[in-house]
């Protein structure tokens, strides 16, 4: 239950945080992937898909292209990621793979910008002045992986130190 909340609480943020690139979608798709179902782990994509959809069409008032489909597969690859938490939850493993999906979607993601779109010439210089665009974007959106990846894999760790105490009173 506490994934979906998650995913729903990354959906909410993504349209909350538009300007500001700071909203958990990563580490709800590495808790989702760490504890929740299995069998429902197409949920938060899909979710997360119409998200961007309306976002894009609606909000950012772009077409939806190829480039899109590229966030999507990522989505998936960092739920994928997450099954890597699912047995060992340590706070090293934790963070080496939230670094590893906030990195490797800024990476996939503006090579799928440069290589799509015409802002930027399709170059070896293109590619790299747009990543160097992109860059404040990604601090943003690191630190908010970080953040919001911590948070998220302390609550059960909290639950259960407070609900020995409520069973004992």
């Amino acid at each position: 239950m506490l994934a979906y909340v998650f995913v729903l609480l990354a959906i909410v943020m993504r349209f909350a945080s538009v300007p500001l690139s700071f909203a958990p979608v990563g580490p709800a798709l590495l808790f989702f992937g760490a504890r929740g179902s299995r069998k429902q782990a197409w949920i938060p994509v899909l979710l997360l898909a119409l998200t961007d959809f309306a976002l894009t069409r609606f909000v950012y008032h772009y077409p939806y292209r190829a480039d899109q489909a590229i966030t999507i597969v990522w989505y998936a690859v960092a739920l994928l990621m997450g099954t890597l938490l699912r047995d060992n939850a340590r706070p090293l493993r934790i963070g080496a793979v939230a670094l590893a999906a906030s990195l490797g979607f800024f990476l996939v993601s503006n090579f799928a910008t440069w290589a799509v779109w015409t802002m930027y010439p399709h170059s070896p210089s293109g590619l790299i002045a747009c990543y160097v665009a992109a860059l404040p974007f990604f601090r943003n959106q690191l630190i908010s992986d970080m953040v919001f990846t911590a948070a998220m894999f302390s609550v059960p760790a909290l639950v259960n130190l407070v609900r020995p105490q409520e069973q004992k009173a």
